[in-house]
């Protein structure tokens, strides 16, 4: 019987997988690893590595000749080398089109959130102030101009969702061709985005590009009063620099739900910020997502274990079951 370790999760109970894999004559073995030497341990005689943020290295994949397949719980797969797995035969799978409607409701919210000042409302009645202009003045949504940065399942879905609050939507997404954009969606570099936007909303995976993005010296380029939403990868985000726009003025509100480091520690400056509004990486979730990723994610074991091929590929491997 081929075993499989769960090497990590959050989850209340794993009654999910382990009906999933016991459907599929396969034992689970499970684990709370959170170095290499916890994973290599633990996946010793394992065909397949199902895991939430548990590290994949070359020093993990050199180490278990039997491993044939990582999967990942979730969309992103920052913390698999995914080089390293291709130089070995490993194949690597994800879970991609889960939650898009969620992450991008999500993002939506906090967008609106942030333009009508609802948590400052929320803030100045507790602190015994009942006024319409307690926060300040606000604008017009329908007059904004809302700006998408990764124009993939959830980009494209937060566009539809946000297109009838917003006045214009534009978006930046250098490997999506002019025929996958949206008639709604007018097509900009990323400078142009930040300059023409009232409100930008991040939704890029996390890579060597990407990481450290938006940054000080795009910030520095933005449309002052901007909003900016990040419910993709926190390392996206200079948050940093992004305070420092904050207390100069050019961005008027920042929305996170993820963030460089999680949880956010208690000393951070985004936990006393009277403009920053932070939720706890909970973008994704629904019940009926968090059910729908895990089933797909533990799925892409089953998959390759029948067939030699899992269902999400994000690197084909050579190793076979």
């Amino acid at each position: 019987m081929p075993q499989v370790l769960l090497a990590d999760c959050t989850f209340p109970d794993i009654r999910l997988e382990r009906d999933l894999f016991a459907e599929a004559r396969v034992e689970l073995a499970t684990a709370q690893c959170k170095t290499e030497d916890d994973v290599i341990a633990a996946a010793r005689d394992c065909a397949g590595i199902l895991l939430q943020y548990a590290p994949i290295t070359e020093r993990v994949v050199a180490s278990l000749p039997k491993l044939g397949i990582v999967s990942r719980i979730g969309a992103g797969f920052d913390t698999v080398d995914t080089d390293a797995c291709a130089r070995h035969g490993v194949w690597v799978a994800n879970s991609p089109d889960y939650g898009v409607g969620e992450v991008a409701t999500h993002a939506l919210a906090l967008a609106l959130a942030l333009v009508r000042n609802i948590v400052a409302y929320h803030r100045d009645i507790h602190a015994g102030e009942w006024h319409y202009l307690s926060s300040g003045p606000l604008r017009r949504a329908g007059d904004m101009t809302l700006g998408i940065v990764g124009l993939g399942r959830i980009g494209k879905r937060m566009a539809h969702v946000s297109r009838n609050v917003f006045r214009r939507v534009v978006a930046c997404d250098p490997y999506i061709i002019d025929g996958d954009f949206p008639a709604y969606v007018e097509r900009r570099d990323l400078a142009r985005v930040f300059a023409e936007s009232d409100v930008v909303s991040l939704h890029v995976p996390l890579n060597a590009e990407t990481r450290g993005m938006i940054d000080a010296e795009v910030l520095a380029e933005a449309k002052p009063g901007l909003f900016l939403v990040n419910t993709a990868r926190g390392a996206v985000v200079d948050v940093d620099a992004a305070l420092v726009a904050l207390d100069a003025g050019t961005l008027q509100g920042l929305g996170l739900d993820v963030l460089p480091v999680e949880p956010v520690p208690e000393s951070s400056k985004l936990l006393r910020h009277p403009r920053v509004i932070v939720t706890p990486h909970a973008a994704f979730f629904s019940v009926e997502a968090e059910r729908e990723l895990r089933r797909k994610s533990a799925q892409n074991i089953v998959t390759w274990l029948a067939t030699g091929r899992p269902d999400y590929v994000v690197v084909a491997g050579t190793r076979r079951p």
